[in-house]
């Protein structure tokens, strides 16, 4: 059966980009007025124990990959911003937090850009050395990136925060199955990510990774099988996060492989089955996390449905042991 999805590699960013909805206009005020979003959570840390956590979610600049499955870019401009914007937006963000929580509470910072951190467009360089002065103020800081782009910023950063102030990178694998990760479109296949996890593991930098679950041309019988092949892989490569997300629609490239018959999001039954055997094959090698962010969007039942089941993720998150 052919595909709506073109075959041709060079073909799939300009078909990816035609089905976007068009949020020019909207993704242009972004840039006049950059919103900050941020919130406060807990995780279980190494010794699972909950932690807060403190995730700003910075505006700025798109990436340069043109990802299958990605609907960040919404939340991304259409130009780079001025150097200093990323600064005087963690500093909004850090005077409406803190001071949290009570003494005695470990405490991390994640900066997420829907894009990737040592990005010189998105984050300009310029500016590392004012973000590792705020870092400071925590443990650890969690910043994502492009498995293409681990190298030199990344030892720099490091450095900048000082040996209080642990750096942790989040890495998108997507997927250990090597023809589907090729159609995501992310410019990455399996050697480069595991280059990329030598080099923060030979530099001492900690890896987070970003599993999908029922990635497209993943059918729902072999949904949680590849999940776990992708979480059992990535503890391989010394990861000691590993946060399985289940793949939602919304970018409009999905939404066109679903009319056309070629895609579904997962259920929330999926996605706890492929949690619960994640969980099982961590062993002990580091945490198993499930992301719950509009977890109502694969809950086909009532409100109170999936508010129950975004309750029970999050404890089995904390405990890592599924109940």
């Amino acid at each position: 059966m052919s595909s709506i999805y073109p075959e041709d590699p060079r073909e799939r960013t300009r078909w990816i980009l035609e089905k976007r909805p068009n949020w020019d206009e909207r993704r242009q005020r972004l840039s006049q007025n950059p919103p900050v979003n941020w919130l406060l959570e807990e995780e279980p840390d190494a010794a699972h124990t909950p932690i807060a956590a403190l995730t700003i979610f910075l505006t700025n600049r798109e990436c340069p990959w043109r990802c299958l499955m990605c609907d960040l870019w919404q939340y991304t401009t259409l130009e780079s911003l001025p150097m200093g914007s990323v600064p005087v937006q963690i500093d909004r963000v850090l005077n409406q937090a803190l001071p949290w929580p009570s003494s005695g509470v470990s405490r991390h910072l994640k900066l997420y850009n829907a894009g990737s951190f040592f990005d010189r467009r998105a984050i300009p360089p310029a500016d590392h050395s004012t973000i590792a002065e705020r870092c400071r103020a925590f443990e650890r800081v969690i910043v994502e990136c492009h498995p293409s782009l681990i190298g030199d910023e990344v030892w720099r950063f490091r450095d900048r925060l000082g040996g209080g102030t642990a750096l942790e990178v989040a890495m998108g694998l997507e997927t250990a199955n090597p023809e589907v990760l090729a159609k995501l479109n992310k410019g990455l296949d399996l050697e480069g990510f595991e280059r990329a996890a030598e080099r923060l593991r030979r530099h001492g930098v900690d890896l987070r990774v970003f599993v999908l679950v029922k990635p497209p041309f993943v059918s729902d019988h072999d949904a949680v099988t590849w999940a776990v092949r992708s979480v059992d892989w990535s503890f391989e490569l010394g990861a000691t996060v590993v946060t399985v997300i289940p793949t939602r629609l919304g970018n409009g490239a999905l939404d066109a492989l679903m009319a056309a018959g070629e895609f579904s999001p997962p259920n929330i039954d999926l996605l706890e089955a492929a949690f619960a055997e994640c969980l099982a094959v961590a062993r002990g090698r580091g945490r198993v996390l499930a992301d719950v962010w509009n977890l109502e969007l694969f809950c086909s039942g009532q409100s109170d449905d999936s508010t129950r089941r975004k309750a029970r993720l999050h404890r089995v998150n904390l405990s890592q042991k599924w109940q």
